[in-house]
């Protein structure tokens, strides 16, 4: 869902061709396969298309991508687990490190949340989005 609000809001500003944007998962359980429909329900409510699937995580993203963006606590771990020899681990944040209402907590998995928690991970993950697009926009990156 992160993938698609941030896709949203660099092609609202007509910046599409600057980014490249791609979401991976920490494991290879989901491989293959589209988003949850809960997922894809609460997206195309707020008028968003998701048609990326799910992929994992590859030590070589971290050459390929400025920014690699984790959801949660176990996330983090998975990835740091991957880190190159050579320090890129400045390139890892938590979607929530720009969320200025619980900076840096992790993003719940809305699996067990019903509707209710589908629509509290979108508004989480559009209120982070933004602010990490201001966050790019003002570095200039």
């Amino acid at each position: 869902m992160a993938e698609g609000i941030f896709k949203e809001i660099i092609n609202n500003n007509k910046l599409g061709h600057m980014f490249e944007i791609d979401s991976a998962g920490t494991s290879s359980l989901h491989e293959g396969q589209f988003p949850d429909l809960r997922t894809l329900k609460n997206a195309k409510l707020h008028g968003l298309n998701l048609t990326h699937k799910s992929r994992p995580f590859v030590q070589n993203d971290f050459y390929n991508f400025d920014y690699i963006i984790v959801m949660d606590d176990s996330n983090l771990k998975n990835v740091n687990n991957l880190l190159p020899n050579n320090d890129l681990e400045f390139k890892l944040l938590k979607m929530r490190f720009f969320d200025e209402i619980n900076t840096n907590s992790d993003v719940p998995d809305p699996w067990f949340g019903g509707e209710k928690g589908f629509e509290d991970v979108y508004q989480i993950l559009k209120r982070c989005c933004q602010n990490l697009y201001i966050s790019l926009s003002q570095k200039g990156d």
